[in-house]
């Protein structure tokens, strides 16, 4: 329904000067993604106070309502461009007046839950950098044309973001930050096992995914909820902290287009809280979260945590074992060296999520399952308040070589999340007396004992299959040079 648009959006944004990569094209097309959405919303409860007898006060001014400055409308319905602003005028609209008067609301908003806040902070951190008034007018045009109605529309918007998200994740510039792949998302939702009235916390929220994805997975499971349960669901389920504007602006769009209206995000680096500051009041039932790694924080960041390291990932680590309740449960993804670094940080770390929490289960990825990552990864599934007796591991093997042509999918994650309800053994999983680990070095490393990891070689076929999809996407971005020429 609204693919075609999609494209033709990122079309247009890929001939501007002031766009140079698919990151900026997702930027771009969120915030006025995000004015559409929020003028169908004003309209929305516009209808309904009318039929209730009451008068809406509308969250924007008119002279800033989506309707007024960016799609005037004639009387048969299409865009007035009569009226409609276009070139400089439509510029200088944007850049002078719309986005000075949305980011006052972040002062005038009463808490940071509101949506008013999320105007407040989005337009705060982000600007237009789209050069061309006259593409711009080509990208509110198609922007006009999406709707927000029905379920069926929110769902085919939902499901085009994500894949700009993911394509966006494989554009580099550090866009892989910002994409976890959604089948190892469902894998470790799936494992964690959330319930209706737990509160889901991701500290690196990033796109969002873990949060959406656990979302769609307690509408599946709960489709009988009644009104309570899915208000709690919607309102008080999800919470997330994000340090990057970019990121955050996707985040908040992303879950919006999953159906959660003001989505609890707050724009902060989540490093920058003292551990000791955490109260019962803060934490929460589960954590899902894949934090960044290989960053390093400054020194007066390392102060508030009791193991002090620059790393970053181990940082987040160390909040998320504290933010957790009693007999909260984890899904968190981290470097796999991780598990056998011998510096005093790393062990001090293995130690306390060992005394503090039961580490029941490991999943070892293949190399591959981030696009663009040049680190093994591992996913730590933990319950906190008790310690680690047992720990199952599942080393993951699709039988290929993972790569942007060919990533992980969700039959790939079966039968870890099948073998993982019993923590079964095979040729892929076994588990570990926690008594057998070395109280010196606390060294978890992956080691099947039913033998050393192989090195897989790709056969010929996959090989051509890949340089094929490679010609493929050079030929198509030489055909749009040519169009320019």
């Amino acid at each position: 329904m609204f693919e075609q648009t999609f494209k033709n959006i990122d079309d247009v944004l890929w001939k501007d000067a002031g766009c140079t990569s698919e990151l900026d094209y997702t930027e771009q097309s969120s915030w006025l993604l995000f004015l559409k959405y929020l003028d169908a919303l004003e309209n929305d409860r516009a209808i309904e106070a009318e039929l209730e007898g009451r008068k809406y006060e509308f969250i924007l001014g008119e002279a800033y309502r989506w309707e007024t400055w960016a799609a005037p409308k004639h009387s048969g319905g299409g865009i007035d461009h009569i009226k409609a602003m276009t070139s400089d005028d439509l510029l200088d609209f944007v850049n002078r007046k719309l986005f000075p008067y949305l980011h006052g609301f972040k002062q005038k908003a009463s808490g940071p839950n509101t949506i008013e806040y999320k105007i407040g902070e989005i337009f705060g951190e982000i600007k237009n950098r789209i050069q061309s008034g006259y593409n711009l007018r080509e990208v509110i045009n198609l922007v006009d044309e999406l709707r927000f109605g029905t379920q069926t529309e929110k769902h085919e918007l939902s499901h085009l973001y994500e894949a700009k998200i993911r394509n966006m994740g494989n554009a580099g510039r550090n866009g892989g930050e910002y994409y976890t792949p959604r089948p190892l998302i469902r894998a470790i939702v799936q494992v964690v096992k959330p319930r209706i009235g737990d509160t889901i916390y991701d500290g690196a929220v990033g796109s969002a995914g873990f949060l959406c994805e656990a979302f769609d997975y307690l509408q599946k499971a709960y489709p009988n909820r009644g009104t309570a349960e899915d208000r709690f669901l919607r309102e008080d389920t999800f919470y997330g902290k994000e340090k990057k504007s970019l990121a955050y602006i996707i985040a908040i769009m992303n879950m919006i287009l999953h159906g959660i209206e003001a989505p609890n995000i707050v724009h902060t680096n989540t490093l920058s809280e003292n551990l000791a500051d955490i109260q019962d009041r803060d934490r929460y039932d589960i954590v899902l979260a894949n934090p960044p790694f290989g960053g390093k924080e400054r020194k007066e960041v390392q102060q508030n945590f009791p193991i002090r390291t620059g790393e970053t990932a181990f940082l987040f680590l160390q909040h998320f074992i504290k933010i957790l309740k009693a007999g909260g449960r984890g899904g968190v993804v981290i470097k796999n060296t991780f598990l056998s670094n011998t510096d005093n940080a790393s062990v001090s770390l293995r130690r306390l999520l060992l005394e503090s929490c039961s580490l029941h289960s490991i999943l070892d990825c293949p190399g591959g399952t981030f696009q663009g990552a040049g680190v093994k990864t591992v996913i730590l599934f933990f319950e906190k308040g008790a310690p680690t007796r047992q720990i199952w591991y599942y080393q993951l093997d699709p039988g290929r070589s993972l790569g942007k042509t060919n990533p992980l999918n969700d039959a790939d994650l079966a039968e870890f999340v099948e073998l993982q309800k019993t923590k079964a053994a095979s040729p892929k999983s076994w588990s570990v007396d926690i008594g057998d680990v070395d109280k010196e070095t606390f060294d978890l490393s992956v080691k099947n004992p039913a033998g050393g990891e192989e090195v897989k070689y790709r056969s010929p076929a996959e090989i051509l299959d890949e340089i094929e999809a490679l010609d493929r996407e050079a030929a198509e971005a030489l055909g749009k040079i040519r169009g320019m020429v």
